[in-house]
């Protein structure tokens, strides 16, 4: 089946009870978050407005944006600013692996914005923070949520030559859809992404938006291409459009339908499956590399 864009703009939808966040309690999370504020540290959790970072600060998890915070791609469910971005900070993996012993971060997710302008793609950087951390921290436990690379696949041999203990790669929506949704990128070649870690022996894991517009039947087509490259841990959550010059929603998914999509998921081989409206690339990461 061709990729092709094939996603229609309903008028917009009001957010069902089920996607309710609850605010973040609990003593780790307020010592978490005083660290982070005492030395203006950075994370996607606060600045992604994360439903679930009470939650995960709670259990010692944090997630890490590198090489910047503006993308040289433009995909239509992303709130990060598209353009050109500035250079490359070298000191940028010492200061997150110092992020990271400061808040006593015990699984450390690390992900970044595109940087197709740059002949290795951040590809360096991402793998001197992989060192960074191990070397001030080697108790905590690592997954990259990383981008295609462009294909590159010298640039991906960088992150299989450090050996996370999880690799992430998001083909966020079905085939049909994602020229539509991830303009630059394309669906085989993330799955190639996935496989060429997987026969690199790396736990392998990916993750889709649901409520685009896509057919159950077409994510179950997707869980079946990542399950075919040995993806090994699945996350499945609710689509939210970020602003209104983003892609709307065409459907807000019942989390009985979640529960649906994981029983299905294990039933075809994941060892993991997170699945339900709120869940994101990072909940219960912790928990994926046992």
């Amino acid at each position: 089946m061709a990729e092709q864009s094939a996603i229609e703009k309903p008028k917009r939808i009001p957010k069902p009870k089920w996607l309710r966040v609850k605010l973040p309690t609990g003593e780790t999370y307020k010592k978490v978050r005083e660290i982070v504020s005492e030395h203006k540290l950075h994370t996607i959790c606060e600045s992604g407005h994360c439903p679930n970072m009470g939650e995960c600060w709670g259990e010692g998890t944090a997630t890490f944006m590198i090489l910047g915070n503006i993308c040289t791609r433009s995909c239509g469910f992303c709130s990060v600013s598209t353009g050109r971005p500035e250079p490359v900070d070298e000191f940028e993996p010492s200061k997150v692996a110092k992020s990271v012993k400061l808040m006593k971060v015990k699984h450390a997710v690390i992900t970044s914005v595109d940087r197709d302008e740059l002949k290795d793609g951040g590809s360096e950087i991402w793998a001197a923070t992989v060192r960074a951390i191990r070397q001030q921290s080697p108790g905590t436990t690592l997954e990259t949520l990383i981008p295609d690379f462009a294909g590159k696949w010298e640039n991906l041999q960088l992150i299989i030559d450090v050996a996370p203990e999880v690799v992430s790669h998001n083909l966020e929506t079905v085939r049909r859809l994602t020229k539509g949704v991830r303009i630059q990128a394309k669906y085989d070649r993330s799955l190639e992404v996935l496989e060429r870690l997987g026969k690199a022996n790396i736990r392998t894991k990916s993750g889709l938006m649901l409520g685009l517009g896509e057919t159950k039947e077409e994510v179950i087509e997707s869980m079946d291409d990542l399950r075919n490259v040995g993806v090994n841990v699945l996350t499945l959550g609710q689509y939210l459009q970020p602003t209104p010059k983003h892609l709307p929603v065409v459907e807000f998914i019942h989390p009985d339908l979640f529960d649906e999509y994981k029983d299905i998921a294990l039933a075809k081989g994941f060892m993991y499956v997170e699945s339900s409206p709120l869940v994101r690339s990072s909940y219960h990461a912790e928990k994926h590399v046992k």
